[in-house]
């Protein structure tokens, strides 16, 4: 049987690997990488059929390195250690790490993650993984920290173009087909970017006919019979319409949200996505000018695992409405993306004495705990005192931002610290 069109052109080497080129073109780093023969570890992340899962076999073919791979949706602990074994065993003195591929790393648990870690740190093996989610979301931080982030974009318009033409002149069996490709918009709008979609498009279309064979809009179109503007979860135009909806939440317009929602609900995208990504909005984007909104998004999320499809839809539905007539506000976002600046320029400023714990004698002999004031033997509860390093005695990470609920937060800062709160 005849291995489909899209395997068929799988690319064997760098020189006909199409994209990509901030990463694999001249000068570029993993290019750079690869032509020094040594890689370290690192993770893929961009929409489907891109060429994530092309790129790792090329690398190791182009190195001459073992490889082994694993999908997160079939392989448990048990796989992952197998793997880990036999590249510990087959290694030889001074050879470079086997690489290890998982491809849908977002996949896998804490727990297989987790079982990655030491191989990784050791040098057993080398970790390429591939994922289509945010890599910050779905990978645990201490496998993220070990691996470098290199994101892949959709293809453009010219890479899709170059990619018809070398299926339809250079492919063992369309090139006997005598394929005339007259027209293209619809290829390149159902495509979205994505490569493997494009090849699957036009062998399909392709097979539909009989002798020679002139593409065209019309014909595309009749052979999916489906509607050019429709929605993909797993192309670009997911990203575009997720951008769409937080924003439209963001921008206090319910019905731009619940439109954006109802386009992801019939494209058949994950309700768990969406409920995630209005718990992110509800904590990014309204805070603390409304804070029951996190309360009802996280309610929402719960009520989706609880319930299913296709009541969820109308928890989501109330929640999104919600969020979007909610005051705005995203003063603990900016005030976390300050404190973690300062804390990366000035590192590990030493605790204040008097805030320290003292749990035995000698620490309160150094002068642990002394002098700390507890802010409940005080009226109203409150006592001035230093909290933050020397260093940094008067440093501001948080400006209230004026609506009605934060103003009162506000407002009981001012009368406890005075000017040091007074913006």
């Amino acid at each position: 049987m005849s291995q489909p069109l899209a395997e068929r052109l799988r690319p064997h080497t760098l020189d006909d690997y199409i994209g990509q080129q901030h990463l694999v073109g001249e000068g570029a780093v993993l290019r750079r990488m690869i032509d020094s023969g040594r890689i370290s570890s690192f993770i893929l992340w961009g929409p489907p059929g891109v060429g994530k899962t092309t790129l790792a076999h090329i690398i190791a073919s182009k190195l001459e390195i073992p490889f082994y791979t694993l999908s997160a949706v079939t392989s448990g602990v048990k796989d992952v250690r197998d793997v880990i074994e036999k590249a510990q065993k087959g290694r030889f003195f001074n050879e470079a790490s086997p690489i290890l591929f998982i491809d849908e790393i977002h996949r896998f648990s804490k727990s297989q993650q987790d079982s990655l870690l030491g191989a990784v740190e050791r040098g057993i093996v080398t970790l390429i993984g591939a994922t289509t989610e945010n890599p910050s979301f779905e990978v645990i931080r201490p496998l993220l920290s070990r691996c470098q982030l290199y994101v892949l974009k959709p293809l453009e318009a010219d890479d899709l173009m170059k990619l018809l033409h070398r299926a339809i002149t250079t492919d063992v069996e369309l090139r006997e087909r005598h394929i005339e490709l007259k027209e293209t918009g619809a290829l390149m709008r159902f495509s979205g970017g994505d490569a493997r979609k494009l090849l699957n498009i036009l062998e399909l279309v392709v097979e539909s006919e009989s002798g020679d064979v002139v593409i065209t809009d019309e014909l595309v179109v009749a052979r999916l019979q489906q509607n050019p503007l429709a929605y993909d979860k797993d192309g670009e135009m997911h990203y575009d319409i997720i951008s769409a909806f937080i924003k439209s939440i963001r921008g206090s317009d319910p019905d731009a949200a619940l439109y954006w929602m109802a386009r992801m609900i019939e494209g058949g995208e994950d309700p768990q996505f969406i409920a995630r990504r209005m718990v992110i909005s509800a904590s990014e984007d309204i805070g603390l000018a409304n804070p029951n909104a996190l309360l009802l998004a996280n309610a929402a999320f719960d009520t989706v695992m609880k319930i299913g499809w296709p009541e969820a839809r109308i928890a989501l539905a109330e929640t999104v409405v919600y969020l979007a007539t909610s005051p705005k506000s995203n003063s603990a976002y900016l005030g976390i993306d300050a404190a973690l600046s300062l804390v990366r320029q000035t590192g590990n400023l030493p605790v204040p004495l008097h805030i320290r714990n003292a749990p035995t004698q000698l620490m309160k002999n150094l002068g642990y705990s002394d002098g700390y004031k507890y802010p409940h033997d005080f009226p109203g509860h409150f006592v001035a005192q230093q909290y933050l390093p020397d260093a940094i005695k008067d440093q501001r990470f948080w400006h209230g931002q004026h609506s009605p609920s934060e103003e009162k937060l506000y407002q009981r800062m001012v009368s406890y610290w005075g000017k040091r709160f007074e913006d």
